[in-house]
């Protein structure tokens, strides 16, 4: 079961920083997943969502007070400062916050020491990782919002992914790059445009925001998960419609690789706030409980690869090498 470390070591460093991503490769993950929203010249960042507020001090900062906005994002109504309005070099004035210094304390004292990474500094971190470590270490991009910027910002961040990694020398289909999105038309152009892995995320309810008529459901069963198998190659799913309620596993894994897809399923993260009722620790939201064990449920039901906050564990609890 490979790993994708979700955000870099996101359980350990605020997220979407190279210093976590740094850290999830030395903690042995096989692939760092970078979210990607785009500034307003047309630079590939990573960041959680284009609303800059959750996790960088943009709010705090006078000199862009104006910028507020209200945008509706994928049906959503949304107040707050967007990256698309920003260049590359306004957002270089901006520091990384931990996205929630409730559950993650730690973390939070790194706040303000980080900036906003730029998709090309990601790829020549892990080149020097590659070199340093003689592993070869995967990227996972997430598209985030692809639709709604090509519709309201008039900026197509598919194109601009796949200059990028051509410009890198990952366009090819010995790299180590399987770009993920929610919406399906923007994995359907990239599968003309490139040579390079692709997976179709699905949540546990709602459907894609580029088919407003598709439910996730629908695409899970058997004959939409054929329907995804003619552009994509894996599905990223939600841990819940892996397992059921009681941990057992559903049919979602054989009936993707019996349509010839691999399953990925997310997140994986260590504190009870994120973790099934019956795999929480005795005392609050931060504490950290038996993640390990959902880990190895996932693994039994056959998963190929998890995403997690907490490579470090992942690596620890995977089997030796035969």
């Amino acid at each position: 079961m490979q790993i994708i470390a979700h955000r870099g070591a996101s359980a350990e460093r605020p997220e979407h920083t190279l210093a976590a991503y740094e850290r999830a490769i030395d903690q042995g993950a096989d692939f760092i997943e970078p979210d990607l929203v785009v500034t307003r010249d047309l630079v590939l960042i990573s960041r959680h969502e284009n609303e800059l507020s959750d996790t960088t001090d943009v709010a705090s900062r006078e000199e862009f007070e104006s910028r507020r906005r209200e945008k509706t994002i994928d049906g959503q109504r949304v107040a707050g400062w967007f990256a698309e309005d920003f260049t590359l070099a306004e957002i270089r004035m901006l520091r990384v916050l931990e996205r929630i210094p409730s559950i993650r304390p730690a973390n939070a004292r790194y706040n303000g020491l980080y900036q906003v990474a730029t998709f090309d500094e990601i790829v020549q971190l892990v080149r020097v990782k590659e070199a340093e470590t003689g592993r070869r270490i995967g990227l996972y991009p997430e598209l985030k919002h692809p639709g709604f910027l090509l519709q309201e910002a008039g900026i197509d961040t598919v194109d601009l992914l796949a200059g990028a990694l051509r410009r890198h020398g990952l366009d090819g289909a010995g790299s180590r790059v399987i770009v993920q999105s929610f919406e399906i038309a923007p994995l359907q152009r990239l599968r003309r445009m490139l040579d390079v892995r692709l997976a179709q995320l699905i949540a546990h309810e709602g459907g894609p925001a580029d088919e407003p008529g598709m439910r996730y459901a629908e695409m899970i069963a058997p004959s939409g998960l054929k329907a995804i198998a003619r552009y994509a190659d894996a599905i990223g799913v939600d841990v819940r419609l892996v397992l059921g309620a009681e941990g057992t596993p559903t049919t979602l894994v054989a009936d993707a690789k019996a349509a010839g897809l691999e399953v990925h399923a997310w997140t994986v993260r260590p504190e009870n706030a994120f973790l099934p009722a019956a795999l929480k620790s005795p005392g609050g939201d931060a504490v950290h409980g038996n993640a390990a064990q959902l880990l190895e449920m996932l693994r039994k039901a056959g998963v190929d690869a998890v995403f997690t906050d907490a490579p470090a564990l992942a690596n620890e609890l995977r089997p030796p090498a035969p």
